[in-house]
């Protein structure tokens, strides 16, 4: 059974990138001109030689905290979704507002509270952290909390997509109720949480843009340090477009294939 975060992938999808590059190249040229054109290109390649460490310093923080996102978002969506499952009425009710809050409010705001809160209960100074790791800190808590609450969304599908039969099977055969989730549920809840959670790594790549407005020093952060150093407020953004493009495209055609495997061994 397929997981509501399970799509499909269109069909012929580097065609369409094609035609979209070839639309985009259309545009530039009725507004720019051929020369316009060809000096635009040519701006791009020489702040890409001149600034290339920046963005690639930026890009490599960008990983860096999607992927610490994504393990601290994975650990606290597994602690909330079985708050979630508790018998607590309590519990289950805490983990719901949580959820709803958590997704209910933008990343930015919690990014802010973050940063800003923790700052005003330490002493960040004394405690001799400086401000680029506090921000870092920040940031990552902040994205890894705001994912747990999607991850928790994402194993609650995984495991609702399995069929209730399959507990009560267990059951009826005398295996307890974590046995039963263990040997049975899970193994096949896995097929359906592992893509989704792929999905949600490509997702916190393009999320993490925002950490640049606490000082995080990403891809945008880098971005704006080229842009004001080069007077080219256009030509660092389209850099810094394609890079996010080349990751996730690249990352989204990997998982693809991740899942076609997975249906196969079905």
């Amino acid at each position: 059974m397929k997981s509501i975060y399970y799509m499909e992938r269109p069909k012929g999808a580097p065609k369409n990138i094609l035609n979209g590059a070839v639309l985009l190249l259309i545009l530039l040229f009725l507004f720019l001109g051929i020369g316009g054109l060809i000096n635009f290109f040519q701006s791009i390649v020489n702040i890409w030689n001149k600034y290339s460490s920046y963005f690639l310093n930026g890009l490599l923080y960008t990983i860096l905290l999607s992927l610490i996102s994504l393990f601290f978002g994975v650990i606290l969506g597994i602690i909330i979704y079985f708050m979630r499952v508790s018998k607590s009425r309590i519990i289950s009710e805490l983990a719901k507002g949580i959820v709803e809050l958590l997704r209910g409010t933008p990343l930015m705001v919690q990014l802010f509270i973050t940063f800003f809160g923790a700052s005003a209960v330490f002493d960040v100074r004394s405690l001799g952290i400086p401000i680029g790791k506090m921000a870092f800190i920040a940031g990552s808590v902040a994205v890894s909390v705001n994912s747990g609450a999607y991850v928790s969304e994402i194993i609650r599908s995984g495991i609702q997509s399995v069929s209730k039969g399959q507990m009560e099977a267990g059951r009826s055969l005398g295996m307890s109720y974590s046995d039963t989730m263990r040997e049975i549920i899970m193994p096949q809840a896995i097929k359906n949480i592992l893509p989704a959670l792929g999905n949600e790594f490509i997702t916190l790549i393009k999320e993490t843009s925002i950490v640049s407005v606490i000082g995080v020093a990403d891809i945008m952060y880098n971005v704006n340090i080229v842009r004001g150093a080069s007077f080219k407020p256009m030509e660092p953004l389209i850099i810094a477009a394609m890079l996010y493009f080349i990751l996730t495209f690249g990352l989204s055609k990997l998982l693809g294939i991740f899942e076609r495997r997975l249906k196969e061994s079905d």
